[in-house]
């Protein structure tokens, strides 16, 4: 055998060897012989050691990012290892009667889902990010030790018969993507069907406000047509956009047919209940328009208005349902594009009828029509248009169905096929809506009256109204449609019993959606004026102007009510609709009290911008008491240091932004004037200088996901 080099030996036999340094020769040092002066280290004299190795290349300069991953500073380098050096022994010593190492052993913790405990200190949380960048190292490689590890095995036992080659096994197709590249690409699916639903209901805003004006007419429309939404939501609407995706999933897992019958049963149950509500509700048209608002049904022009309005718009009630469903079961079997793209042609519909009617009589401002001006044929025309408008979104859906493999065959055997269960989860979502509605029922009625009693354009629940559908329209893009496509995963990990993964896209959603949610909330409070001064021009100034002031005052409580929105996924995905139920009565008894305040403390035409402000005010209630209850439901770690702090740094990043932005934005209104074009120049510069100021402030404070989301957008566009 050969002997060993004395060496590789360390500190061990032989003595000569040593942990660092250069190697010395055979005989170097020795009986007194001086040592050779031509061997040096090699790294001795290296002219680069104090300067930055990552300036030496200038295209790996250019592509440096030294904001995300800062360089050692200079002289820090460490000095190499000596070139015979053993390496330091394994704490976990292989056993040589196996060939893989033996693994070290796993630290105890309270959960068996996560391999280092629960200390949120040293648990790294893998989110959908981390998916999509390791998304390509999915594919199933072939391992080349397995040869290796045969040859070995059988390298003592004497030689058999040579066996016969076996056929090679045909190539297995890559995969095209992951869980996260699925995930992701249904996230962007869904966020650029929601994001041109959104526009284009902006849009059917913009026209109906253009053709009756932001007065009594106008809260006319608006209750009837609030109302059919509200008595779904109130009815099936709360439990089928929550309760029964899980449901749907479970019943495609477990089932025989892959939930099919099951689908089938829940379509004609929610078919036949709906067809009954729109009986009785078109039956009880004044009453209900009587409990929404006190105010328009004690003027007898305007509660003839909204009552016919009324009994066009609520036989919609059937069609929502009918569409939700569809769409929940084209969730639970992976496609999420329909749901989110149909209702662009309710919107199509309703912007040309509207468009039609401005044709016919002219804008408000032009007309100055009323409640007691507007023609029957007016009244007809619309009514019939917003009809069909969710006539079209519902048909819609049936392609889509077929194309998913789904065929709907009635089926009335509904006892004893699990649809008890669900409509026993459902009641505490029913309740949960009915607390919800019945704050928003208040609202109704004190944003009406004081409408009435400030006498002014812009002041009541129409204004309210639009202004909430500008200030939500991001939380609907960005969070709903990430939380959409990911609670059917967030509902198989609640039922695999793993609280991490749960957590995990959880944490991942809020911090990842504050990025832009923030920005944003800043903005409307920043930039609200000028916003609604362009986009509401058409039905006068004064009627803008109070309506930049109720979207101003919406601003900041759009991070609490995403930060709700998110939070409220976990409970349901472990079927818990009891806790969202208590946690919304909360929410909806402060939004009541602190609306019912601000109704009697300030004048009329300020009232409704006191009730915007409570709305988010209440949320950020609400979003205390459900953080604490969700923490303690997973095991009492919600990874909040790291939201906070997320969430922290971000508004610490808007604050001064939103300061800058919107000076400039107030400036420019009041120099160049209210108009379409002041409001123009207003908006863009403030915004612009907002929006630089903040990405500047961000990126000096490191924050981790707006350089995840930089980074993200660089590789999409190729840079």
């Amino acid at each position: 055998m050969n002997a060993p080099y004395d060496g590789d030996r360390g500190q061990g036999a032989g003595g000569a060897g040593s942990s660092s340094g250069p190697p010395v020769p055979p005989g170097a040092g020795q009986g007194g012989e001086a040592p050779d002066p031509y061997l040096q280290h090699a790294y001795d004299h290296d002219p680069y050691r104090a300067q930055d190795l990552a300036s030496q290349d200038p295209v790996a300069e250019a592509l440096y990012d030294r904001a995300s991953h800062p360089p050692p500073p200079p002289g820090t380098y460490q000095e190499p290892q000596a070139l015979y050096q053993q390496p330091p022994p394994a704490q976990h010593a292989p056993d040589p009667r196996i060939w893989a190492q033996t693994p070290p052993p796993e630290p105890a913790g309270p959960s068996r889902h996560l391999p280092y405990g629960d200390n949120a200190g040293t648990t790294q949380y893998v989110g959908v990010d981390d998916l999509v960048t390791q998304a390509s190292g999915d594919r199933e490689e072939q391992d080349a030790f397995a040869h290796l590890f045969r040859d070995q095995e059988g390298s003592g036992r004497p030689p058999g018969p040579s066996a016969e080659p076996e056929a090679a096994p045909a190539p297995v197709p890559p995969k095209s993507g992951g869980k996260a590249a699925g995930i992701l690409k249904s996230s962007a699916l869904m966020a650029a069907g929601t994001l041109v639903s959104r526009l284009t209901g902006f849009v059917r805003s913009l026209v109906i406000t253009a053709a009756l004006g932001a007065a009594l007419l106008g809260d006319s429309f608006t209750i009837a047509y609030t109302l059919p939404t509200m008595i779904y939501i109130l009815t099936v609407g709360g439990g089928l956009n929550s309760v029964f995706v899980p449901q749907l999933v479970r019943s495609m897992k477990d089932d025989e047919d892959g939930g099919e019958a099951y689908a089938n049963r829940l379509l004609t149950l929610v078919m036949v209940a709906l067809g009954v509500i729109v009986a009785i509700a078109v039956f009880a048209a004044p009453q209900l328009v009587h409990l929404m608002s006190s105010t328009i049904a004690n003027d007898p022009a305007a509660d003839t208005v909204a009552v016919t309005f009324a009994r066009y718009c609520l036989p919609t009630i059937f069609f929502m349902g009918v569409h939700v469903v569809m769409g929940q079961i084209l969730n639970a079997r992976g496609k999420f594009g329909a749901m989110m793209w149909t209702p662009v042609l309710n919107n199509i519909v309703m912007i040309f009828t509207f468009g039609l009617f401005i044709w016919v009589y002219g804008t408000s401002a032009e007309s100055r029509m009323g409640v007691e001006t507007i023609p029957p044929e007016g009244v007809r025309l619309l009514g019939i248009g917003t009809l069909l408008g969710l006539v079209v979104q519902a048909l819609a859906m049936i392609p889509y169905l077929r194309e998913a493999g789904f065929r709907f065959r009635p089926r009335f055997d509904w006892k004893g096929h699990g649809l008890g269960k669900t409509v026993k989860l459902a009641k505490w979502t029913v309740l949960f809506v009915l607390a919800n509605q019945a704050g928003v029922l208040v609202v109704t009625q004190l944003a009406t009256s004081a409408g009435k009693l400030a006498d002014k354009d812009g002041s009541g629940f129409l204004a309210y109204s639009n202004a909430q559908l500008i200030w939500g329209m991001p939380q609907a893009i960005i969070t709903v449609s990430v939380m959409a496509a990911l609670l059917p995963r967030i509902s198989r990990a609640a039922h695999d019993n793993d609280p991490g993964a749960v957590r995990d896209d959880i944490s991942q959603g809020l911090r990842n959606s504050a990025v832009a949610i923030v920005p944003v909330a800043f903005t409307f409070l920043a930039l609200g004026l000028p916003m609604c001064t362009l986009l509401y021009a058409s039905s006068g100034t004064e009627a803008a102007r109070s309506m930049g002031f109720i979207l101003m005052a919406f601003g900041l409580g759009l991070i609490p009510y995403s930060v709700q929105y998110v939070v409220l996924r976990g409970f349901y995905a472990y079927e818990d609709t009891r806790t969202p139920f208590y946690n919304t009565v909360i929410v909806a008894a402060f939004n009541a009290a602190a609306s019912a305040l601000c109704y009697v403390i300030l004048p009329a035409q300020w009232a409704v911008v006191g009730m915007a402000a409570s709305y988010g005010l209440a949320y950020a209630v609400g979003v205390g008491i459900a953080w604490r209850r969700l923490s303690s439901r997973l095991g009492g770690d919600l990874d909040g240091a790291r939201v906070v702090r997320t969430y922290a740094r971000l508004c610490l990043a808007a604050i001064p932004a939103a300061v800058v932005g919107g000076g400039v934005g107030f400036a420019l209104l009041k120099a160049l004037g209210e108009g379409a074009g002041g409001s123009v120049v207003a908006l863009v510069c403030g915004s612009v200088v907002l929006l630089g100021i903040f990405f500047v402030a961000a990126k000096k404070m490191r924050i981790e996901e707006l350089n995840g989301m930089v980074g993200m957008v660089r590789g999409r566009l190729g840079r």
